[in-house]
């Protein structure tokens, strides 16, 4: 097996233990790896049965997107000539929730390799959007609430659309924005 497939299949396992996932592998629309016990509906999405797992541009777009999943967790570094919006309302433990997963992991949680991904803008409109390992290289616009950098770096700055916004950023545990963060 190799290291590509391998990274899938333990992240898939991560995702799937402890939670009694009834469901089924399949593919999604964007190409990537998806597990899912029903309809990718944004509006029903689970966070513990939905995730998509990508090594492609194209599947981590869908990934992202009002159609896509509650996690983009990609298995290589990606750039982009065009703006990224990461939008639709998702769910993790009942919660509103999204992730950005610029990494991988073993089956003990820790990370095996980081990745960095690269577009001019990335446009936050899902409520409590993680990014999450790894390194952004661009601008983040945000426009919703709780958006949190985790263990990963912006190298660009962050622009949030109203004051609200920018009061319930967090930056967590070894989070670093080499910009500026402020309402624009």
């Amino acid at each position: 097996m190799n290291k590509l497939a391998l990274s899938a299949a333990v992240f898939a396992l991560f995702l799937m233990s402890g939670c009694g996932n009834e469901g089924n592998s399949n593919t999604n629309a964007g190409g990537g790896a998806a597990v899912s016990s029903g309809s990718n509906n944004a509006e029903a999405a689970d966070a513990v049965t939905t995730a998509s797992i990508v090594d492609n541009e194209a599947a981590f777009k869908h990934a992202i997107s009002k159609d896509g999943t509650w996690i983009a967790a990609v298995l290589r570094s990606m750039t982009f000539s065009e703006e990224l919006v990461v939008d639709g309302p998702f769910l993790h433990n009942g919660e509103p929730a999204r992730k950005i997963a610029l990494y991988t992991q073993d089956e003990d949680q820790d990370i095996t390799d980081s990745f960095a991904l690269t577009a001019p803008k990335l446009i936050i409109k899902s409520e409590n959007t993680r990014l999450e390992g790894g390194i952004f290289i661009g601008d983040v616009y945000v426009e919703a609430d709780g958006f949190t950098v985790v263990s990963a770096t912006v190298r660009g700055n962050i622009y949030f659309a109203d004051k609200q916004y920018l009061s319930t950023f967090h930056l967590g545990d070894q989070g670093i924005v080499s910009g500026s963060a402020k309402v624009q």
